[in-house]
């Protein structure tokens, strides 16, 4: 197996990972997972279940269990927004693929998001999104191999921003 072949999405959420990914997979013939359509099989329960259930590290922790065990080949995958606080997911997903990082302006996610809560974003209490920004766009610079800026392009403009800087 080419442990280069699937492509990985990180991003805020709100950044379309889930929307260009299924685009993409369909542009170059690749599946397509999102991975927290798996958690949720997995677990039988939405993200915001999840979330209430186990609060925000739990479900994290069940975050880096699933996607540390994702199993794809010649595949897209949409992480979940949270995924890069799972250190050995995001090693394994680098292992397996390209991570290429959605980037939007803080302001732009928070224009797409809305309430937080209905989307099952992990968000501490009291934490504001623009907070919750700070802490994770170093995140994503760390594990990116590529970053694509998706600040006023259309969904086509990113999947095709994308399939260029692919090696």
């Amino acid at each position: 197996m080419d442990t280069k072949e699937n492509i990985i999405l990180i991003g805020m959420p709100g950044a379309g990972k889930s929307t260009v990914g299924v685009v993409l997979a369909k542009a170059l013939g690749r599946h397509f997972i999102d991975s927290d359509l798996v958690i949720q099989a997995r677990y039988g329960k939405l993200l915001q279940e999840l979330i209430d259930e186990y609060g925000t590290e739990g479900f994290r922790e069940i975050e880096n269990k699933v996607n540390s065990s994702l199993e794809a080949q010649n595949t897209v995958i949409a992480t979940g927004g949270s995924a890069v606080y799972g250190r050995a997911a995001m090693e394994y997903l680098g292992g397996i693929g390209i991570i290429v990082y959605l980037y939007l302006p803080c302001e732009e996610v928070i224009l797409r998001l809305g309430d937080p809560a209905a989307r099952g974003v992990t968000i501490k209490k009291g934490q504001t999104l623009e907070e919750l920004y700070a802490e994770r766009a170093p995140l994503y610079e760390k594990y990116a191999d590529l970053i694509i800026d998706c600040h006023n392009k259309s969904i086509q403009d990113t999947v095709l921003a994308i399939a260029r800087k692919l090696p």
